[in-house]
C-alpha cells in the first residue's frame, strides 16, 4: 500500500531549497533552488517555465531523488523521491539523450524495460506499444547512431512511455528536435497518457508548447517560484497585443485603437486591456465599413506573463 499523502496530491515540493557548494578552499557557494513551495495533482498536467539557470534542472533532479534539498521536503505520494521511484517507477525523459551508439533501436528499449523493472514476460507487449505509439517501426533495427535527432528524440519518449502503469511521469524539453508533425503528435500523445490518477510534468523553453498541455505553469527565475498560471482558469485582465491584417479600412484603425502601430500594408499591431476592448474596436470598425482578414495574438497569454515575471 501507498504511503498517504495530502488528499488530491501526487507531487509536493515543500519549501524546497538546494545549495550548491565548491570546494573548501574556493568557498563559494550557488543558491540555485530557493523556498519553492508547489504541489501537483491527480489527473494534472503540470509545466515549468523559465530562462536558463532559473533552477528548472535542479529541480527535476530533487524531484527524482537525484539531489537532496539543503533545505525543505520532497513528496511522490507521500514518500521520498527514490523510495516511490523504487517501489513504482517513474517515466523520465532527460533533457540530453545519452544511448550507447551501438545498441539498435529495439535492444535499447528492451534494456530499458529491464531497467525499469517490466516483468520478462511482459517486455515485448511494452516494446512493440512503445515502439507504435512513437512512429519507430521502420527504424526497430537501426543502431542509434544512425537515427536522427528527431528519431533519437522519439526513442527517448518511447523508453519514458514503457512504464505505461507509471503515475508520474517526467518529461525535460520533450520536443526538442522533433519536427512539426510530431510536435503535434506529441501533444495527442500526452492527451493519451493522461489519466485521473497520474501527474505529468513537463519541462519546456517552449511556452506555446506549454499554454497548449497543461493546466497550469509555474514560472521560475532565480532559483524561485515567481507566477503559477492557471491555464485552463479565465483569462486575466492585463494588457495584450494582437495584429490586425485589413483587407480594406486600415485608415480607420488608428482613430479606432489608440496607439496602433503600421507594421506593414494593411496589418497594424494594437494593445487592448480586455477581450471586451478589441471586439467593441472591431465591431466599430466593420461599422464604419472595414473589412478584416485575420486577428492574431502577437504573443500567447503564457508568454505575456512570463515577460510580466522574467522581463524580455
Amino acid at each position: 500500500m501507498r504511503a498517504a499523502a495530502c488528499p488530491g496530491v501526487v507531487i509536493e515540493f515543500r519549501n524546497v531549497g538546494k545549495t550548491y557548494r565548491s570546494l573548501p578552499k574556493f568557498g563559494r557557494t550557488v543558491r540555485a533552488v530557493d523556498g519553492i513551495t508547489l504541489s501537483i495533482s491527480p489527473g494534472e498536467v503540470f509545466g515549468i517555465a523559465g530562462p536558463n539557470g532559473a533552477g528548472k534542472s535542479t529541480l527535476i533532479s530533487l524531484l527524482l531523488g537525484f539531489l537532496q534539498p539543503s533545505d525543505g521536503d520532497v513528496r511522490i505520494e507521500g514518500k521520498p523521491p527514490r523510495q516511490f521511484a523504487e517501489a513504482h517507477g517513474v517515466g523520465y525523459l532527460s533533457e540530453l539523450m545519452a544511448i550507447p551508439p551501438r545498441w539498435t533501436t529495439e535492444g535499447a528499449l528492451k534494456r530499458y524495460a529491464i531497467l525499469a523493472g517490466i516483468p520478462e514476460e511482459k517486455i515485448a507487449s511494452h516494446v512493440d506499444a512503445a515502439v507504435e505509439r512513437l512512429g519507430l517501426v521502420e527504424h526497430r533495427s537501426k543502431k542509434v547512431k544512425a537515427l536522427s535527432k528527431g528519431n533519437l528524440q522519439r526513442l527517448g519518449l518511447a523508453q519514458a512511455l514503457l512504464q505505461s502503469d507509471a503515475t508520474v511521469f517526467v518529461l525535460d524539453e520533450p520536443t526538442h528536435g522533433l519536427d512539426p508533425l510530431w510536435t503535434h503528435r506529441f501533444r495527442d500523445i500526452v492527451n493519451e497518457v493522461r489519466t485521473p490518477d497520474r501527474a505529468i510534468l513537463i519541462a519546456s523553453h517552449n511556452l506555446d508548447e506549454l499554454q497548449q498541455l497543461c493546466d497550469r505553469v509555474a514560472i521560475i527565475d532565480h532559483g524561485q517560484l515567481q507566477r503559477v498560471v492557471n491555464m485552463r482558469g479565465p483569462a486575466r485582465t492585463a494588457p495584450s497585443a494582437f495584429t490586425l491584417s485589413m483587407v480594406s479600412g486600415e485608415e480607420l484603425v488608428p482613430s479606432v485603437f489608440t496607439g496602433a502601430m503600421r507594421e506593414g500594408p494593411g496589418e497594424y499591431r494594437i494593445v487592448v486591456t480586455d477581450h471586451g476592448m478589441l471586439n467593441r474596436g472591431i465591431a466599430d470598425l466593420l461599422s464604419r465599413g472595414a473589412m478584416l482578414a485575420s486577428v492574431t495574438p502577437t504573443q500567447s497569454s503564457l508568454e505575456q506573463q512570463f515577460r510580466e515575471v522574467v522581463g524580455e
